[in-house]
């Protein structure tokens, strides 16, 4: 079977050799007050597989999908669950200057899935980029190192008035739209 070699770490300029060669920019996170419903619906929409946990500006935790499943298994009361309720403690965290290797390692000895790059500005330490098994798993199976060429700190991005921008007129479409579906009911 003649079948392409995937690109290995290192193996030429353009692989990804460290952990911000391959990182996606970009965290979701939510408060310590987020409800289950809405803990789920973030997880389903943004793809990220796991979200950080902020407790004034500062990660405290992470939920993923098997945090939701065993509060789930376990029964109760759900509408009342919130984040702070489900969270595993503390957030995994990696340089971005560390080898690839070093950075599975680490996901293995702490029975994580992801790490996660921490910011510290004005005292407040917070996730800014994180690194996955599903990042390793896409560099696994990358024919080319352009296939990977969304990742990385080089990969092109929004700014954040950009992002700031499409959020800022995606939620006043949305209010228009409530607003003319309550006027509608109305007259």
């Amino acid at each position: 079977m003649n079948q392409a070699t995937p690109p290995q770490p290192g193996a030429d300029d353009r692989s990804p050799r460290l952990v911000r060669d391959l990182m996606t920019v970009g965290v979701q996170t939510c408060t310590t007050t987020t409800s289950l419903a809405e803990l789920a619906q973030l997880l389903l929409e943004g793809g990220m597989g796991e979200v950080v946990v902020l407790d004034e500006g500062h990660g405290v935790g992470v939920v993923g999908p098997e945090q939701l499943l065993q509060a789930f298994a376990r029964g109760g009361s759900l509408a009342t669950l919130t984040a702070e309720d489900m969270m595993r403690a503390g957030v995994p965290t990696t340089p971005p200057d560390i080898p690839l290797e070093a950075a599975v390692q680490l996901m293995l000895d702490q029975g994580v899935r992801t790490l996660f790059l921490t910011h510290h500005v004005g005292g407040v330490e917070y996730p800014a980029a994180s690194i996955s098994a599903r990042h390793i798993l896409r560099l696994l199976a990358a024919q080319s190192p352009d296939e990977l060429r969304d990742l990385g700190i080089l990969a092109e991005r929004e700014s954040p008035i950009q992002t700031f921008l499409k959020r800022r007129d995606a939620a006043r479409e949305k209010n228009a739209n409530q607003s003319k579906a309550i006027s509608n009911r109305g007259g």
